[in-house]
């Protein structure tokens, strides 16, 4: 229990007098540099949360939880298993597709790109599509009078709702003066931004059929499809649901869960958001110490107060818990302060962002270099709670030695020469 005089000296210690000053000067600094660690902290793991959560959010939009390939290239016979695998349990939706890469080619610029051909009845379960329609009429896709295509390539190839693409197939046509590659042009009939600059700058989206033409992917009145997306309501049973689909259809069929498929993405990912935290953490680190050097200066300080304070009756517990004080009074105000000024710029990490683009004339965030074309931060409350307890813990540790130090000073040793 803690007593009323031992606040009084704990606070009375940290507002130092004029001599004193210079121990004063430390603790503000301990102070501060918890507070800007902490704050930090949480803004980096939030903006690397925000990361995550975006990126899954539109890669798993356009290429689904799990992706299904033949074992032998081309899926005949594929509305079968889309019936199947529809009704097996944690299955959301399932629709064939049809991809491809090619070379798209409008205004004397080109570049590649990947189509990705979707069934009209289809759009409406990929929202990240059919909600990001920023230009054009997505019924006249659905009639199938045109492609869609991202508003950065439509940009890029001086491209606008009306004018047509030429997409160039690199799997060409035998005729008597060689391989000739596929060429046909398509009129745009819609534009979509998506909000990721890989989707944005290098998809087209085409009609199901027309794709299944354009690809090659007929056979007399038979047809077939690249693949096989299924959706899932649990995105985290991908691997489950994709190992039960693999071994049933295991001779026709491989199923991939979108952990496999962007693996090495997501984990480079992690990989960075850890050792940030490792490296910020540093910081509090050395703000701890700081409690350390600072408060031994005081108990060096004091030394006479506390011999005093000592013979007057004052416990080892009692000055213990006064210099404990100190200390930790640093952390804890410190901390809350962190916690605050870092959940205020997560919280409005984007207007901060704009103000200073606006003021600096630069752009801070170049949606070629980080894919996305915002900046996202996304608070999770355990995390700032395990940063606090961290701050608070290392605080707590750093008080420690210096209290117990001024609790064993001897009286006699330091009113020998008094």
């Amino acid at each position: 229990m803690i007593k009323a005089f031992e606040w009084m000296l704990a606070f009375r210690y940290l507002r130092a007098r004029r001599q004193e000053g210079f121990i004063s000067v430390i603790a503000a600094f301990s102070l501060l540099g918890i507070g800007l660690g902490v704050a930090t902290l949480i803004v980096v793991m939030s903006v690397m949360n925000g990361f995550r959560t975006e990126l899954l959010g539109r890669i798993l939009g356009i290429s689904g939880h799990i992706s299904i390939h033949g074992n032998y290239g081309a899926i005949y016979d594929y509305d079968k298993y889309v019936t199947e695998i529809r009704g097996l349990d944690g299955v959301k939706s399932v629709m064939p597709v049809v991809e491809g890469q090619v070379m798209v080619s409008a205004n004397g610029v080109a570049q590649g790109a990947m189509v990705n051909g979707i069934r009209a009845e289809d759009i409406s379960l990929k929202p990240l599509l059919a909600d990001h329609i920023v230009k054009g009429d997505l019924q006249l896709f659905k009639d199938g009078e045109g492609v869609m295509i991202g508003s950065r390539l439509a940009y890029k190839l001086g491209l606008g709702i009306g004018d047509s693409i030429t997409l160039i197939s690199p799997e060409g046509r035998a005729t008597i003066a060689g391989m000739m590659p596929r060429i046909k042009p398509y009129p745009i009939v819609a534009l979509f931004d998506v909000g990721m600059f890989e989707y944005d700058s290098g998809l087209v989206i085409m009609p199901f059929e027309e794709a299944q033409v354009f690809f090659k992917l007929t056979r007399g009145e038979e047809t077939a499809v690249s693949g096989i997306e299924v959706m899932l309501h649990d995105v985290n049973a991908a691997e489950i649901i994709a190992r039960n689909i693999g071994k049933q259809y295991s001779k026709e069929l491989q199923s991939l869960p979108w952990q496999y498929t962007n693996q090495q993405f997501f984990n480079a990912l992690e990989v960075e958001r850890n050792v940030m935290f490792l490296i910020l953490t540093l910081i509090i680190v050395v703000a701890a110490f700081n409690i350390i050097s600072s408060l031994i200066m005081l108990v060096r300080d004091k030394g006479k107060a506390i011999a005093i304070l000592r013979t007057m009756g004052a416990s080892r517990g009692s000055i213990l818990r006064v210099f404990f004080i100190c200390g930790a009074s640093i952390g804890v105000v410190g901390t809350i302060f962190g916690v605050a000024l870092g959940l205020a710029f997560a919280l409005n990490i984007e207007s901060i962002r704009h103000g200073l683009e606006s003021m600096t004339g630069t752009d801070l965030f170049a949606a070629e270099i980080y894919f996305l074309s915002k900046l996202p931060a996304e608070v999770n409350w355990t995390q700032v709670g395990k940063v606090a307890g961290m701050a608070l813990g290392l605080s707590f540790a750093a008080t420690w030695y210096p209290a117990r130090r001024a609790a064993k000073l001897d009286p006699a040793e330091a009113l020998r020469y008094e």
